[in-house]
C-alpha cells in the first residue's frame, strides 16, 4: 500500500472537493433569502451547531498553523490551544443565551445587527462591520494560505506535479472555495461541518497515536530529544517566554465569545435548551481534535533535533510533512481531507461574515437600510473578498499561526469588551463601545504596519484587548447610561 501513498491522500483530498462542489449546489436550491445564506434561517439542531461552532475554530488555524508554531517555538502554542476550549464556556455562559434572544425578537443576521440592538447606535454597527471585514481578510487569508500549502504539499510529491507553485495552489483551492461558498451560503458549511467535524475528530485521535509510535520509546523519548538539544523547547512556556505565553492565554481564552463567526453560530440553533447539548459536544470534539497541534508539531521538532529528519523549509510544512512521511497512507489520506474540511468551514463562515457586514450591516449603518436583491449582492462580495484575501496570503511572509492569531486578535480586542462585557453589564454606553473599537484597531494595525516590537514578546492582538477593555469600562463609568429598550432589557435581566 505505500507505493499508492500519494494516489491515496490525492484522491481523498479529490474526492472530498467534490463533495463540496456537490454541497454546494444541493443547498444553492435550499437558499432562498439572505437570513438562508447569512443564518441558516436559525433552525439547525444542536450536534450540527456544536460541530460547525467547533470545527469553524480549529480550521486551518489549528491543523496546519499549530503543528507549525510549535514546531517552531515548542510548547509556547499550547497557551492557545488549552484555553480556546475554555475559551467554550466563557462564550456560552455569558453571550450565547443573549445572542440567540436578540436574534429571534429583533430578527438579527449578523453581529454588528447585535451591537446596534444593545446600544442603538448605527456608528456601533458600523465600527463592528468594519472590523468584521478588516479580521477577515486576515484570517481568510490564513485559510486560504493553509490550503494552499497542504495542496501543494500532496501534489508535489507526484511526478505530474512536482514543480507546481504556491501560486496555482492558491488559485485552484480558492476556486473550490468560491464555489462552494456562492452557492450555498452558511447552510453548506453547517451541514458539511457534521462530517467534518467527526473526521476531525477522528483523525485528531488517530494521528496522537502515530505520532506516539515515531519514536520506539514514544513521546518519552520525544521529550528527551528536545531535553538533550535545548530543553527549552518542553517548558511550559516554550521558547517565547511566559509573558507572551500569558497574553496568548488570555487573548484566546476570552477571546472566543469574541469571534463573529462562533457568535453568529450562536444564533442559529432552533431552541436556547440546545446549549446545554451544544457547549460539551464543542469542547470534546475540539480537545480530541486539538491534540493534533501539540503532538505533530513537537515529534517534527524531535525528528529535526534528533538528526532522524532534514529541517524544514518552513514551519507551516510540519503536518503535511509529518502526514505524507509517517502516517499509514489511508489515515494521511483522511486527515489530509480533514484538514481541507477544517478549512473549508471556517473559510466560508468568515467569508459569509465579511459578505454580510459589506451588502447588510454597512448599508444599514450609512443608510438605514440593506442593500435590495441581498442574496445577489452577498454572493457578488464572497467573491470580492475571497481573492482579496488569497492576495493578501501570496504577499504575507507571516507563518499560518500568526497570521491567523492576528485575525484572532483583531477581532478579541475589538468586540469582547462590547459583546462579553455589554450583554452583561446595563450600564455599558454606546460610546464607550465606540471608543473601544476604535482604540483596539489603532493600536492592533499601528503594531502591525509599522513592526512595533512589544516587550516580552507580547502579542499587539492582547495589547489592543486590554486597552479596549480599559477604555470600555472607564468611558462607561464616565457617561450616564441611557434606557434600554423593553425588549433587550429584558432579556439583558436573564
Amino acid at each position: 500500500m505505500e507505493e499508492y501513498r500519494q494516489t491515496i491522500i490525492l484522491g481523498a483530498v479529490m474526492a472530498y472537493m467534490v463533495m463540496c462542489i456537490g454541497v454546494g449546489i444541493w443547498a444553492m436550491r435550499r437558499t432562498k433569502s439572505a437570513g438562508d445564506f447569512f443564518v441558516a434561517g436559525r433552525g439547525l439542531g444542536p450536534i450540527v451547531v456544536s460541530l460547525a461552532v467547533f470545527s469553524s475554530t480549529l480550521s486551518g488555524f489549528g491543523f496546519v498553523g499549530g503543528p507549525g508554531l510549535v514546531y517552531a517555538t515548542g510548547m509556547s502554542s499550547m497557551w492557545m490551544a488549552i484555553c480556546s476550549a475554555l475559551g467554550y464556556a466563557t462564550g456560552f455562559y455569558l453571550v450565547a443565551k443573549r445572542i440567540r434572544m436578540v436574534a429571534e425578537v429583533r430578527d438579527t443576521m449578523s453581529m454588528p445587527d447585535v451591537v446596534y440592538a444593545r446600544y442603538g447606535s448605527q456608528f456601533a454597527r458600523l465600527l463592528t462591520a468594519v472590523t468584521i471585514i478588516l479580521g477577515v481578510l486576515g484570517y481568510l487569508a490564513t485559510q486560504i494560505l493553509a490550503m494552499a500549502l497542504v495542496l501543494q504539499s500532496i501534489l508535489s510529491a507526484t511526478a505530474m506535479f512536482a514543480d507546481i507553485s504556491l501560486l496555482a495552489c492558491v488559485v485552484v483551492s480558492s476556486a473550490v472555495l468560491i464555489f462552494y461558498c456562492v452557492t450555498g451560503g452558511i447552510i453548506a458549511s453547517v451541514y458539511t461541518d457534521v462530517v467534518q467535524g467527526l473526521m476531525m475528530i477522528v483523525a485528531g485521535a488517530l494521528v496522537v497515536i502515530t505520532a506516539a509510535h515515531v519514536f520506539d520509546g514514544g513521546f518519552a523519548e520525544v521529550s528527551n530529544i528536545l531535553l538533550k538539544a535545548d530543553g527549552e523547547d518542553v517548558m511550559p512556556f516554550g521558547t517565547v517566554g511566559a509573558m507572551a505565553s500569558l497574553a496568548w492565554f488570555f487573548m484566546f481564552g476570552l477571546g472566543l465569545a469574541g469571534q463573529p463567526h462562533v457568535a453568529t453560530k450562536m444564533m442559529m440553533n432552533r431552541k436556547l435548551s440546545d446549549n446545554r447539548l451544544i457547549l460539551p459536544v464543542a469542547v470534546f470534539g475540539y480537545a480530541i481534535a486539538a491534540m493534533l497541534w501539540v503532538s505533530v508539531g513537537i515529534v517534527m521538532r524531535a525528528l529535526v533535533l534528533g538528526d532522524v529528519a532534514m529541517p524544514l523549509s518552513a514551519p507551516d510544512e510540519a503536518a503535511p510533512v509529518f502526514l505524507s512521511t509517517y502516517a499509514h497512507p489511508l489515515l494521511a489520506g483522511i486527515v489530509f481531507a480533514g484538514l481541507f474540511a477544517a478549512i473549508m468551514s471556517t473559510a466560508d463562515s468568515f467569508l459569509n461574515i465579511g459578505a454580510a457586514a459589506i451588502i447588510h450591516d454597512i448599508p444599514k449603518a450609512v443608510r438605514g437600510r440593506s442593500l435590495d436583491n441581498e442574496l445577489m449582492w452577498a454572493r457578488i462580495a464572497t467573491i470580492g473578498i475571497s481573492v482579496l484575501s488569497a492576495i493578501i496570503a501570496l504577499g504575507s511572509d507571516q507563518l499560518v499561526a500568526l497570521l491567523g492569531a492576528f485575525g484572532w486578535g483583531t477581532f478579541a480586542a475589538a468586540l469582547v469588551p462590547v459583546v462579553i462585557i455589554g450583554l452583561n453589564w446595563k450600564g455599558a454606553t454606546a460610546r464607550a463601545a465606540c471608543a473601544a473599537i476604535i482604540v483596539s484597531l489603532a493600536i492592533n494595525f499601528a503594531v502591525q504596519i509599522w513592526g512595533i516590537k512589544v516587550p516580552y514578546g507580547i502579542s499587539s492582538g492582547f495589547l489592543a484587548m486590554l486597552t479596549s477593555m480599559i477604555v470600555f469600562i472607564g468611558w462607561s463609568f464616565l457617561e450616564k447610561p441611557k434606557d434600554l429598550p423593553r425588549d433587550i432589557d429584558r432579556i439583558m435581566d436573564l
